[in-house]
């Protein structure tokens, strides 16, 4: 995680499924029940820009988790902001809708409609409402902190380019095929 140095065994990697991050860590969180390992950190996002995330979230490649505070308004960074884009994508454990992704796209500038676009994503999770109220209702009126507000959050530089592909790009699996045809350029060493 960045700096902190978390007792972690060795081989250990945090690749969790959408439907881990909202039923084994987001869940808990809203229930004030210990999660081990506990290695997602809380952050506020507003002061950061994505790029400053290293050192302050959980790392593990290029991705970066963390919780905040659920909130409808403008998620606002140090040199831009979070615009949603797409719809909202149930999260189901067991048949059972447990949690809602929203798809977040970063862009650079203070006004949303001057932005320019970056390849910053962020998928935040949220509990569906309906887990959340059931769930924690007994457990919300004895805290001062309404914790059914929290969100996991996701947050990745995409590869690509732009999202005005005309096609002439090459996927990965072209590039790796067309630099086939220079193995005759390659010379092996000969082990008999």
């Amino acid at each position: 995680m960045g700096d902190n140095n978390l007792n972690m065994p060795p081989g250990f990697r945090f690749y969790p499924t959408d439907e881990e991050l909202v039923v084994h860590f987001l869940h808990r969180k809203a229930a004030l029940l210990p999660c081990h390992p506990d290695v997602i950190p809380d952050l506020d996002l507003y002061p950061y820009d994505p790029w400053d995330l290293h050192g302050k979230a959980m790392c593990e490649g290029n991705k970066w988790y963390f919780y905040s505070r659920r909130t409808t308004q403008s998620r606002v960074g140090g040199s831009g902001y979070w615009q949603p884009i797409g719809v909202e994508e149930a999260i189901y454990s067991g048949g059972q809708r447990v949690g809602m992704k929203k798809c977040n796209a970063f862009y650079v500038g203070q006004q949303p409609s001057q932005g320019v676009k970056t390849n910053w994503i962020m998928h935040e999770y949220r509990l569906s409402d309906s887990t959340s109220s059931n769930r924690s209702s007994s457990r919300r009126r004895s805290s001062k902190i309404d914790y059914s507000k929290w969100v996991v959050c996701r947050v990745y530089e995409r590869n690509c380019d732009s999202d005005d592909d005309d096609g002439t790009q090459l996927s990965c699996l072209d590039e790796v095929f067309l630099s086939l045809d220079d193995l005759d350029e390659i010379s092996l060493p000969n082990y008999s």
